[in-house]
């Protein structure tokens, strides 16, 4: 009897979960399925779901009009740049408030972790003036290093949380062999946190792949990536939702692909540590 009622709990936990992800997934697919659309039948009420006749031409008018592959290779540059470089910070960060804490690291830790909090809107105006007048408007370098400075905190954090579960024995016993801080930090600590270092590094890539306030505001044309491109189809003249649908589901599709085959390395991350 106890297993019967199991078994139920399991089918029910199952479907719910199963519908729970499928409610969460039902905006892309409508996108995706919107690009196949005319834009006759993106307006059409009641809405077409299946029924409705599929066309390519969306995309083809999208490949026309916009540069797709050189505002890709933005991207790309953009949020590996600034996943690079926070990596290189973050990392010596983590690793001295990990194992070498003083009184004042959790003070330090938790304004790292205000600087969130902030609405990016409230400096928008000082940083664009400094991008201004030091010539970064328009420039990829300019948007690594925005983008650094905005998902560096959550690095940070991250990091730590991993480097705190690494037992401080084993770091104790490389310095008694004659380790330095260097090679302890390379051969020892670096190979014991490889997952926590890919899920860290794979969610700042997409959180800087999906950045859109700062691209949009310190961006326009030459550095411009993948979410300037999708808010280039929104004119004055109104939304063409079937060809903005295809703009979108091409800028999401490489993030898309790489998530779904580094799921298991961003659950872990974002989840170690959340049951002990």
């Amino acid at each position: 009897m106890a297993r019967k009622v199991t078994s139920r709990r399991v089918w029910v936990s199952t479907g719910a979960a199963w519908l729970f992800g499928f409610l969460i997934f039902l905006p892309i697919l409508w996108m995706v399925l919107t690009s196949f659309k005319s834009e006759l039948d993106a307006f059409a009420m009641p809405p077409k779901f299946l029924l409705f006749h599929w066309t390519t031409e969306n995309y083809a008018t999208v490949q026309e009009r916009s540069d797709y592959l050189h505002h890709a290779l933005n991207s790309i540059m953009v949020a590996g740049g600034s996943t690079l470089i926070a990596m290189l910070i973050a990392v010596p960060a983590a690793w001295s408030m990990a194992f070498a804490p003083t009184k004042r690291t959790k003070d330090v830790l938790l304004w790292m972790l205000s600087t969130k909090m902030m609405p990016p809107v409230g400096v928008l105006v000082p940083i664009y003036l400094i991008y201004r007048d030091f010539g970064l408007l328009d420039t990829r370098a300019g948007l690594v290093f925005i983008l650094c400075l905005g998902n560096l905190p959550i690095v940070v954090w991250m990091l730590f949380t991993y480097f705190k579960e690494i037992p401080k024995d084993i770091l104790e016993a490389a310095r008694m062999d004659g380790a330095t801080i260097g090679r302890e930090l390379i051969y020892v600590l670096t190979p014991m946190a490889i997952p926590g270092l890919a899920s860290t590094l794979l969610l700042n890539f997409i959180l800087a792949w999906n950045e859109a306030f700062w691209t949009l505001n310190l961006s326009t044309l030459d550095a411009a990536p993948l979410t300037v491109f999708i808010a280039s189809y929104s004119s004055p003249e109104g939304l063409f939702w079937a060809k903005l649908s295809a703009a979108s589901t091409l800028a999401i599709a490489p993030i898309i692909i790489l998530g779904w085959f580094t799921q298991r390395q961003l659950v872990r991350g974002l989840t170690f540590g959340a049951v002990k």
